[in-house]
């Protein structure tokens, strides 16, 4: 299709949102469009907000590509036509809602909240603003087929998305991703929407539900008696103007924690995140006023959620006082071995338990499963997948904890997501249980490196947005796809792994074995050295990620910031001989 016959189509498409079904704002900004940058109304129209295997995500505003009222209600439709379809057999379904603190994050959830209710679906809203977490909890202490949480995680503030929810309270997959996303698209007119909203099937929820939950992760702590001790460790918390800003001290106030510091200006909430570029703790600029917060107070730990609160950036101090973010990769990995260490000091190691990571995330984590005798199970990006593991183990193995480099933790079994609120109470019980051993994070961290190999991980996004950029990312992975490197950095490829087609190729013995895991646009490429490249395409931003993972030995602590160094070095080079 050429430029002017799209535009003609996009125009035809537009047009139709000027009905008498459409409210007198949204009539108004597609006329705006209409008569405006082609470009802009082109990416408005040329195809429905995709409906994928969690839900919705997309920059606000008018249009059938963007996150507005009628996309949301469209989209609900598709889900209620399935849970009545799922469920006929029961007298009754409910579903929980949270949202998070994006601009019409609210609206959104009311909306979703009243088309459920039109349905006779009954529901449970939070009456605030929550951490996604909890929603997952909340589904499953209500007894619900599901639930969605309004929120676009740590993208831009233009943004916002919908994320659907099963009865187990994980993210939805195999087979009901695929049929939801079916039913959602038979709904190809608001026409078809049921919008005349049943009050009395509403129910808010909030503080009660609140008590519940922190009750569960109080019940997660493994050294109380060192809590007490440590009880006035210095932690700077910000929520970043986002969802944990209650949630995540009272958390840390259960465990026994008595001196959190706050960041005033972030715990306003405010989906404009006036005070940070983005909303992402995988980034330092993100944590800048918490680490000033940290210097000017001395602190021990500084922590950063995300807007909707199921992830976490820390920072901690090295031998000179100066404070050192932790990607993904270090914090899970201090995490997970203090958590199993504390399982095995205590006797609760029994020999059937095991953790989950994706593939994505560090080595390490297996290594120090290994080390403690657990399982550790590979699955692909997304804690869904984490559940899913977890919902097929329920009640023959004991699951342990949950781990994505993004920064996304979750230990115990009362949650199906990654969860802010319990990896803080145990990121800070971990500091204390450091502390009390004369030693801090950042020393456990090199220990670690010195006992294992010290691996390095780094992650670099390429940014391509629009119809343009979906068509660069598309052949960027073509490419690789078709044309895979040989050496890179001087090292043979042994092995690449492809979960689109669902092989794997050794290069050595030229064999092809089949990847037991769904399909997924992922490469990966293991070479002879240790190092591993994987390749794939965000599927909530528009952009093309890389994950380098390289490995060495550390022998002294007096090398730890040489090695670290030489090992940067070779990321980067390896990045740079992938032609991207």
């Amino acid at each position: 299709m050429d430029k002017k016959e799209l535009l003609t189509k996009v125009q035809d498409r537009a047009k139709a949102w000027l009905g008498p079904e459409f409210d007198d704002e949204t009539r108004a900004q597609v006329k705006a469009l209409l008569g405006g940058p082609e470009n802009e109304l082109i990416d408005s129209f040329y195809r429905d907000l995709e409906f994928g295997t969690g839900g919705l995500r997309g920059v606000m505003g008018p249009g059938a590509n963007r996150m507005n009222i009628y996309t949301v209600s469209m989209a609900t439709q598709g889900l209620c036509n399935y849970l009545l379809k799922q469920f006929a057999h029961l007298d009754s379904i409910s579903v929980a809602i949270a949202y998070d603190c994006r601009n019409n994050s609210r609206l959104f959830a009311d909306t979703a909240a009243a088309i459920f209710s039109a349905n006779e679906i009954d529901v449970y809203l939070f009456d605030e603003l929550r951490p996604t977490p909890e929603l997952s909890f909340a589904i499953r202490h209500y007894g619900c087929k599901s639930g969605l949480v309004i929120t676009a995680s740590h993208n831009p503030k233009e943004y916002n998305g919908y994320k659907v929810y099963w009865e187990d309270g994980g993210q939805i997959i195999a087979p009901h991703d695929t049929n939801i996303v079916s039913e959602v698209q038979k709904v190809t007119s608001i026409k078809q929407v049921k919008r005349e909203p049943r009050p009395d099937r509403i129910k808010m929820i909030g503080e009660e539900t609140d008590r519940i939950y922190i009750d569960q992760v109080r019940k997660l702590s493994l050294s109380p008696d060192i809590v007490e001790k440590w009880k006035d460790l210095k932690i700077v918390f910000t929520p970043i103007h986002g969802t944990a800003v209650k949630l995540v001290p009272m958390g840390l106030k259960a465990f026994g924690f008595r001196n959190i510091i706050n960041v005033p200006e972030q715990d306003i909430t405010d989906g404009n995140f006036p005070t940070v570029i983005s909303p992402n703790p995988e980034e330092t600029a993100a944590l800048k006023m918490a680490l000033e917060k940290a210097v000017e107070t001395d602190a021990d730990l500084v922590m950063g959620t995300d807007p909707d609160g199921d992830r976490v950036g820390i920072a901690v101090k090295n031998p000179e006082g100066e404070f050192i973010m932790l990607n993904g990769n270090q914090a899970a990995s201090l995490l997970l071995y203090y958590v199993l260490r504390r399982w095995s000091e205590t006797g609760r190691l029994k020999g059937n338990e095991y953790i989950v990571k994706t593939i994505v995330t560090s080595e390490l984590l297996s290594d120090i499963a290994a080390r403690f005798g657990v399982e550790c199970h590979d699955v692909l990006t997304g804690f869904k997948f984490i559940a899913g593991l977890m919902r097929k183990y329920e009640g023959s193995k004991t699951f342990i904890a949950g781990f994505e480099e993004s920064y996304g933790y979750l230990v115990g079994d009362s949650v199906r997501d990654k969860d802010a609120v319990i990896s803080c109470a145990l990121i800070a019980e971990a500091t204390a249980w450091a502390k009390e051993q004369g030693r801090t994070m950042y020393d456990m961290l090199i220990d670690l490196y010195i006992e294992f190999d010290f691996y390095r991980e780094s992650l670099i996004s390429i940014v391509r947005k629009g119809k343009t950029g979906a068509e660069e990312i598309s052949a960027i992975m073509d490419r690789f796809r078709s044309a895979p490197p040989e050496s890179i950095d001087g090292s043979p490829v042994m092995q690449i792994n492809d979960y689109l087609k669902q092989k794997s190729f050794d290069s050595i013995s030229e064999l092809r074995r089949e990847i037991d895991l769904p399909k997924s646009n992922v490469l990966q490429f293991f070479l002879k050295d240790g190092s591993v490249i994987s390749v794939r395409p965000s599927g909530t931003e528009p952009k093309i990620k890389f994950y380098i993972g390289v490995k060495g030995k550390l022998g002294r602590r007096e090398d730890f910031l040489k090695v670290d160094n030489e090992l940067a070095e070779k990321a980067e080079r390896l990045f740079k001989e992938l032609g991207v």
